[in-house]
């Protein structure tokens, strides 16, 4: 299940969990753009045009919510399918990240099948 041509940006602050997202997406054949912080996930965002945004929604300086406010608000990308992952899961934060305009989501730590089925689905979607 090679995704030739396809393109992901993640946004993430933990070099472990950006490391671990990557090695899964590069391995199924997905091509990764990496962002830190949630400003330069939406300039990255803007300038590469991905197919799918894993966005970690506790960030430094500009947070999850922010970065994917700008995002739908760009009409370049505003249409990206966006999934959002958190360590900082609560009762009802779900509807509160598609509310902020996030396609999906998924807990931190993540359960690789998981992780993977719900890009697929997005990817599917676009």
């Amino acid at each position: 299940m090679t995704c030739c041509g396809k393109k992901i940006l993640v946004v993430e602050d933990n070099e472990q969990n950006m490391e671990l997202f990557c090695d899964i997406l590069e391995a199924k054949g997905y091509k990764v753009f990496k962002a830190v912080d949630g400003e330069a996930g939406v300039e990255l965002a803007k300038k590469e045009k991905p197919d799918l945004i894993i966005m970690d929604m506790q960030l430094p300086q500009m947070d999850g919510f922010a970065a994917v406010k700008l995002i739908r608000e760009d009409p370049i990308v505003k249409g990206v399918c966006i999934i959002a992952v958190t360590a900082h899961a609560m009762k009802g934060d779900e509807e509160n990240f598609k509310k902020a305009g996030c396609s999906a989501y998924i807990p931190k730590p993540i359960v690789i099948k998981d992780f993977l089925t719900k890009v697929a689905n997005c990817m599917a979607k676009g």
